[in-house]
Protein backbone atom coordinates (compact mmCIF):
# COMPACT_ATOMS: atom_id res chain seq x y z
CA UNK A 1 0.00 0.00 0.00
CA UNK A 2 0.88 3.37 -0.40
CA UNK A 3 1.07 5.51 2.25
CA UNK A 4 2.05 8.89 1.19
CA UNK A 5 -0.92 10.91 -0.03
CA UNK A 6 -3.88 9.22 1.33
CA UNK A 7 -7.56 10.51 2.16
CA UNK A 8 -8.07 8.45 5.35
CA UNK A 9 -11.12 8.25 7.38
CA UNK A 10 -10.73 6.26 10.83
CA UNK A 11 -13.43 5.79 12.85
CA UNK A 12 -13.06 5.72 16.58
CA UNK A 13 -10.09 7.90 15.94
CA UNK A 14 -9.62 10.11 18.92
CA UNK A 15 -7.79 8.07 21.06
CA UNK A 16 -5.81 4.93 21.92
CA UNK A 17 -5.19 2.88 18.39
CA UNK A 18 -7.03 4.68 16.19
CA UNK A 19 -5.20 8.23 17.25
CA UNK A 20 -2.03 6.16 16.49
CA UNK A 21 -2.67 5.43 13.21
CA UNK A 22 -3.65 9.19 12.67
CA UNK A 23 -0.42 10.32 14.09
CA UNK A 24 1.47 8.02 12.05
CA UNK A 25 -0.90 8.51 8.60
CA UNK A 26 -0.88 12.13 8.69
CA UNK A 27 3.14 12.13 9.59
CA UNK A 28 2.97 10.66 6.17
CA UNK A 29 1.75 13.12 4.95
CA UNK A 30 -2.00 11.96 4.25
CA UNK A 31 -5.12 13.70 4.75
CA UNK A 32 -6.96 12.37 7.88
CA UNK A 33 -10.55 12.52 8.86
CA UNK A 34 -11.15 10.83 12.81
CA UNK A 35 -14.99 10.42 13.94
CA UNK A 36 -16.11 9.64 17.40
CA UNK A 37 -18.99 9.93 19.59
CA UNK A 38 -17.55 12.30 22.19
CA UNK A 39 -16.81 16.26 20.59
CA UNK A 40 -14.66 16.68 23.24
CA UNK A 41 -12.02 14.26 22.82
CA UNK A 42 -12.27 15.09 19.28
CA UNK A 43 -11.31 18.14 19.95
CA UNK A 44 -8.40 17.22 22.25
CA UNK A 45 -7.42 15.04 19.29
CA UNK A 46 -6.98 17.85 16.84
CA UNK A 47 -5.48 19.91 19.11
CA UNK A 48 -2.51 16.95 19.34
CA UNK A 49 -2.59 16.91 15.95
CA UNK A 50 -2.78 20.16 14.08
CA UNK A 51 -4.53 19.63 10.65
CA UNK A 52 -6.64 16.64 11.44
CA UNK A 53 -10.26 17.33 10.74
CA UNK A 54 -13.01 15.67 12.87
CA UNK A 55 -16.80 14.65 12.88
CA UNK A 56 -18.73 13.72 15.75
CA UNK A 57 -20.86 10.44 14.73
CA UNK A 58 -21.95 7.28 16.54
CA UNK A 59 -21.35 4.43 14.06
CA UNK A 60 -23.89 2.47 15.89
CA UNK A 61 -26.44 4.40 14.53
CA UNK A 62 -27.45 3.96 11.08
CA UNK A 63 -28.59 7.29 9.89
CA UNK A 64 -25.67 8.83 11.22
CA UNK A 65 -23.46 6.11 9.29
CA UNK A 66 -24.83 6.68 6.03
CA UNK A 67 -24.43 10.78 7.20
CA UNK A 68 -21.05 10.11 7.63
CA UNK A 69 -20.12 8.65 4.22
CA UNK A 70 -22.02 10.96 1.57
CA UNK A 71 -20.37 13.82 4.29
CA UNK A 72 -16.81 12.34 3.74
CA UNK A 73 -17.24 11.40 -0.19
CA UNK A 74 -18.83 15.38 -0.23
CA UNK A 75 -15.90 17.19 1.57
CA UNK A 76 -13.16 14.87 0.57
CA UNK A 77 -13.56 13.47 -3.08
CA UNK A 78 -10.16 11.88 -2.89
CA UNK A 79 -11.60 9.69 -0.12
CA UNK A 80 -9.97 6.30 -0.64
CA UNK A 81 -8.96 4.50 2.72
CA UNK A 82 -11.51 3.70 5.52
CA UNK A 83 -10.13 2.27 8.92
CA UNK A 84 -12.93 0.58 10.31
CA UNK A 85 -11.62 1.12 14.48
CA UNK A 86 -14.33 2.06 16.40
CA UNK A 87 -15.11 -0.75 18.97
CA UNK A 88 -16.01 -1.43 22.46
CA UNK A 89 -15.38 -4.27 24.55
CA UNK A 90 -17.23 -5.02 27.68
CA UNK A 91 -17.14 -8.10 30.21
CA UNK A 92 -20.73 -9.82 29.94
CA UNK A 93 -21.90 -12.70 32.11
CA UNK A 94 -24.74 -14.85 30.06
CA UNK A 95 -25.24 -16.92 32.69
CA UNK A 96 -27.91 -13.85 34.24
CA UNK A 97 -30.03 -14.23 31.16
CA UNK A 98 -29.97 -10.41 28.85
CA UNK A 99 -29.45 -8.70 31.85
CA UNK A 100 -25.63 -7.65 30.84
CA UNK A 101 -26.29 -7.82 27.19
CA UNK A 102 -28.51 -5.32 27.99
CA UNK A 103 -26.82 -2.99 30.52
CA UNK A 104 -24.36 -1.04 28.06
CA UNK A 105 -23.21 -0.20 24.51
CA UNK A 106 -24.44 -2.41 21.46
CA UNK A 107 -21.09 -4.65 20.56
CA UNK A 108 -22.80 -6.03 17.66
CA UNK A 109 -24.22 -2.99 15.94
CA UNK A 110 -20.60 -0.97 17.14
CA UNK A 111 -17.75 -3.84 16.74
CA UNK A 112 -19.35 -5.53 13.39
CA UNK A 113 -22.32 -4.29 11.66
CA UNK A 114 -20.66 -0.92 11.75
CA UNK A 115 -17.75 -1.63 9.36
CA UNK A 116 -19.30 -4.15 7.24
CA UNK A 117 -22.29 -1.29 6.20
CA UNK A 118 -19.68 1.55 6.39
CA UNK A 119 -17.42 -0.71 3.88
CA UNK A 120 -20.59 -1.49 1.81
CA UNK A 121 -21.86 2.50 1.35
CA UNK A 122 -18.07 3.57 1.05
CA UNK A 123 -16.81 0.99 -1.94
CA UNK A 124 -19.28 2.46 -4.70
CA UNK A 125 -16.80 5.61 -4.16
CA UNK A 126 -13.78 3.61 -3.43
CA UNK A 127 -14.16 1.31 -7.02
CA UNK A 128 -14.20 5.09 -8.74
CA UNK A 129 -10.47 5.91 -7.28
CA UNK A 130 -6.93 5.29 -8.88
CA UNK A 131 -6.07 2.93 -5.53
CA UNK A 132 -8.03 2.49 -1.76
CA UNK A 133 -8.15 0.31 0.99
CA UNK A 134 -10.33 -0.69 3.94
CA UNK A 135 -9.12 -1.69 6.92
CA UNK A 136 -10.55 -3.46 9.50
CA UNK A 137 -9.46 -3.52 12.88
CA UNK A 138 -9.95 -7.04 14.70
CA UNK A 139 -8.12 -8.37 18.13
CA UNK A 140 -6.40 -11.14 18.88
CA UNK A 141 -9.05 -12.36 20.85
CA UNK A 142 -10.62 -13.45 17.15
CA UNK A 143 -8.41 -16.00 17.42
CA UNK A 144 -8.09 -16.95 21.21
CA UNK A 145 -11.63 -15.77 22.44
CA UNK A 146 -12.14 -13.83 26.04
CA UNK A 147 -14.65 -15.82 28.31
CA UNK A 148 -15.38 -12.76 30.24
CA UNK A 149 -15.72 -11.12 26.46
CA UNK A 150 -17.78 -13.57 24.23
CA UNK A 151 -19.42 -10.68 22.81
CA UNK A 152 -16.27 -8.74 21.37
CA UNK A 153 -14.37 -11.96 20.66
CA UNK A 154 -17.25 -13.13 18.75
CA UNK A 155 -17.46 -10.07 16.77
CA UNK A 156 -13.90 -9.59 15.95
CA UNK A 157 -13.53 -13.34 15.14
CA UNK A 158 -16.67 -12.63 12.38
CA UNK A 159 -14.60 -9.26 11.46
CA UNK A 160 -11.53 -11.54 10.49
CA UNK A 161 -13.67 -13.99 8.29
CA UNK A 162 -15.39 -11.05 6.74
CA UNK A 163 -12.38 -9.12 5.73
CA UNK A 164 -10.97 -12.75 3.91
CA UNK A 165 -14.67 -12.95 2.23
CA UNK A 166 -13.94 -9.01 1.21
CA UNK A 167 -10.39 -8.94 -0.01
CA UNK A 168 -11.50 -12.17 -2.16
CA UNK A 169 -14.06 -10.51 -3.95
CA UNK A 170 -12.40 -7.62 -4.30
CA UNK A 171 -8.94 -9.22 -5.80
CA UNK A 172 -9.84 -7.95 -9.50
CA UNK A 173 -10.15 -4.48 -8.08
CA UNK A 174 -8.01 -1.62 -7.21
CA UNK A 175 -9.43 -1.37 -3.60
CA UNK A 176 -7.23 -3.22 -1.16
CA UNK A 177 -8.60 -5.11 2.22
CA UNK A 178 -6.11 -5.36 5.20
CA UNK A 179 -6.91 -7.03 8.82
CA UNK A 180 -5.30 -5.25 11.30
CA UNK A 181 -4.66 -7.72 14.50
CA UNK A 182 -4.08 -5.75 17.93
CA UNK A 183 -2.49 -7.53 20.59
CA UNK A 184 -3.45 -5.98 24.47
CA UNK A 185 -2.45 -2.28 24.26
CA UNK A 186 -2.27 -0.82 27.83
CA UNK A 187 -2.54 3.03 26.87
CA UNK A 188 -6.21 2.66 25.47
CA UNK A 189 -10.10 3.20 26.50
CA UNK A 190 -11.01 -0.21 25.67
CA UNK A 191 -13.09 -2.08 28.24
CA UNK A 192 -12.10 0.43 30.98
CA UNK A 193 -14.59 -0.88 33.11
CA UNK A 194 -13.68 -4.16 32.72
CA UNK A 195 -9.53 -3.48 33.17
CA UNK A 196 -10.60 -1.53 36.29
CA UNK A 197 -12.82 -4.29 38.09
CA UNK A 198 -9.56 -6.75 36.76
CA UNK A 199 -6.65 -4.81 38.88
CA UNK A 200 -9.14 -3.86 41.93
CA UNK A 201 -9.11 -8.22 42.06
CA UNK A 202 -5.48 -8.17 41.53
CA UNK A 203 -5.14 -5.64 44.51
CA UNK A 204 -4.61 -2.31 42.71
CA UNK A 205 -1.29 -4.16 41.07
CA UNK A 206 -1.11 -2.07 37.36
CA UNK A 207 -1.86 -3.60 34.24
CA UNK A 208 1.62 -2.69 32.89
CA UNK A 209 3.07 -5.09 35.98
CA UNK A 210 0.16 -7.74 35.30
CA UNK A 211 0.41 -8.69 31.90
CA UNK A 212 4.56 -7.82 31.50
CA UNK A 213 4.88 -11.42 30.10
CA UNK A 214 2.71 -9.93 27.04
CA UNK A 215 4.84 -7.11 26.72
CA UNK A 216 2.27 -5.12 24.84
CA UNK A 217 3.04 -2.18 23.18
CA UNK A 218 1.80 1.61 23.28
CA UNK A 219 -0.81 2.50 20.62
CA UNK A 220 2.40 4.44 18.89
CA UNK A 221 4.27 2.09 18.74
CA UNK A 222 1.86 -0.56 17.24
CA UNK A 223 0.55 2.07 14.59
CA UNK A 224 4.51 2.65 13.40
CA UNK A 225 4.51 -1.44 13.20
CA UNK A 226 0.98 -1.49 11.15
CA UNK A 227 2.30 0.85 8.75
CA UNK A 228 5.69 -0.71 7.98
CA UNK A 229 3.34 -3.64 7.13
CA UNK A 230 1.00 -1.90 4.88
CA UNK A 231 4.18 -0.86 2.98
CA UNK A 232 4.87 -4.06 2.66
CA UNK A 233 1.47 -4.90 1.64
CA UNK A 234 1.08 -7.71 4.14
CA UNK A 235 -2.88 -8.47 4.49
CA UNK A 236 -2.98 -9.36 7.99
CA UNK A 237 -0.65 -7.65 10.50
CA UNK A 238 -0.42 -8.80 13.36
CA UNK A 239 2.05 -7.71 16.22
CA UNK A 240 3.86 -9.74 19.29
CA UNK A 241 1.28 -12.29 20.80
CA UNK A 242 -1.36 -11.93 18.20
CA UNK A 243 0.88 -12.14 15.22
CA UNK A 244 1.70 -15.53 16.22
CA UNK A 245 -2.07 -16.33 17.39
CA UNK A 246 -2.45 -14.94 13.58
CA UNK A 247 -0.36 -18.58 12.67
CA UNK A 248 -0.17 -20.59 15.31
CA UNK A 249 -1.81 -24.36 15.04
CA UNK A 250 -5.31 -25.16 16.47
CA UNK A 251 -3.31 -27.37 19.39
CA UNK A 252 -1.56 -24.13 20.49
CA UNK A 253 -4.73 -21.67 20.07
CA UNK A 254 -6.29 -24.28 22.42
CA UNK A 255 -3.63 -23.96 24.76
CA UNK A 256 -3.50 -20.29 25.14
CA UNK A 257 -7.08 -20.28 25.42
CA UNK A 258 -7.10 -22.50 28.86
CA UNK A 259 -3.88 -20.62 29.98
CA UNK A 260 -5.53 -16.98 29.15
CA UNK A 261 -9.13 -18.15 30.72
CA UNK A 262 -7.75 -20.13 33.56
CA UNK A 263 -7.79 -23.49 32.49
Amino acid sequence: MELKNNTILITGGATGIGFGLAEAFLREGSTVIVTGRREGKLLEARAKLPGLHVRVCDVADAAQREDLAKWAVERFPALNVLVNNAGIQRDIDLTKGVEDLLSGEDELKVDLEAPIYLSALLLPHFLRQERAAILNVTSGIAFVPSVKSPLYSATKAALHTFSIALRQRLKETDVRVFEVVPPMVLDTGLNAEGRAKSRAAAGGVPDEVRFAFLKPPSSATFAAHVLAKLAEDVPEIGYGTSEAWLKAPREELDRMFRQMNGG
